[in-house]
């Protein structure tokens, strides 16, 4: 959408105060990393690396969260989209906390039952990882629905904090209002600390797969309605998108 050069300037400025918005409210509450695992599968045996995830995994992140060595944990399976096909992610309170809390926790998996963990590295042969920063949103702070949407974003780098700042004031309240009308159960917006090409990840969930998809696409038309998801665009044009069965998470 082209705009004229007054509105350009109009649109710049908006941007300049909300990145200032952004950053007095990255200051502020607590802050919430999430380390997720995006496993390439089997997929003949995929189904019985969830049974080993139920058995022996399981257990030890529920523990996890009841010790406080995390605050947060889920395990998804891969419903549409790219080349992962099972995701297990937790969640601490800094980049330290999440690599003790995965020595720990990978610990005490092996004493359980190492034998069932080589079998789950054989199904599940090879992965990607990712640490990611809460920039915006309720994710980690209330349970998830049953159904999650995650869109994996390349993003210009030098722009990114005008896209968090697009995404925190602008599209932000939009996913707020569907929350507290209980279209939505989650949302959230998170930048890259560790992993691959992916930049940003934006994720929402809701209670079933059909609630899901009919949220998004309400998320999706408010953007596009939105002059400024033509920006948003221009930083993270290019992505990949997942639709993801929430099967085990923390309450």
């Amino acid at each position: 959408m082209k705009t004229t050069k007054i509105g350009a300037l109009g649109l710049a400025a908006c941007l300049c105060l909300m990145l200032g918005s952004v950053a007095m409210a990255q200051d502020k509450g607590a802050e919430q990393y999430i380390y997720v695992t995006y496993s390439m599968c089997d997929l003949a045996g995929q189904e019985r690396a969830d049974e080993i995830f139920a058995e022996v995994q399981k257990g030890v992140y529920e523990a996890g969260v009841a010790d406080g060595t995390i605050n947060t944990y889920g395990w998804l399976a891969h419903h549409t989209g790219g080349k992962w096909r099972r995701a297990v992610y937790f969640g601490a309170g800094s980049v330290q906390a999440l690599l003790d809390a995965q020595d720990k926790l990978g610990d005490q998996m092996d004493a359980k039952n190492k034998k069932l963990g080589d079998e789950f590295s054989k199904i599940c042969n090879s992965h990607d990882d990712y640490i990611w920063r809460r920039v915006a949103g309720n994710t980690g702070a209330v349970a998830r629905g049953g159904a999650a949407f995650t869109a994996y974003y390349v993003c210009d780098q030098t722009r990114e904090t005008e896209a968090d700042a697009l995404v925190t004031q602008v599209f932000g309240p939009v996913y707020d209002k569907m929350v507290a009308e209980g279209k939505l159960k989650t949302w959230g917006w998170n930048e890259h600390i560790v992993g691959g090409n992916y930049r940003r990840l934006a994720t929402i969930s809701a209670t079933d797969v059909k609630s899901l998809m009919e949220a998004r696409d309400a998320t999706v038309q408010a953007m596009i309605d939105n002059p400024l998801g033509d920006t948003f665009t221009e930083i993270c044009g290019d992505h990949a998108d997942y639709l993801w069965e929430i099967t085990s998470q923390s309450p």
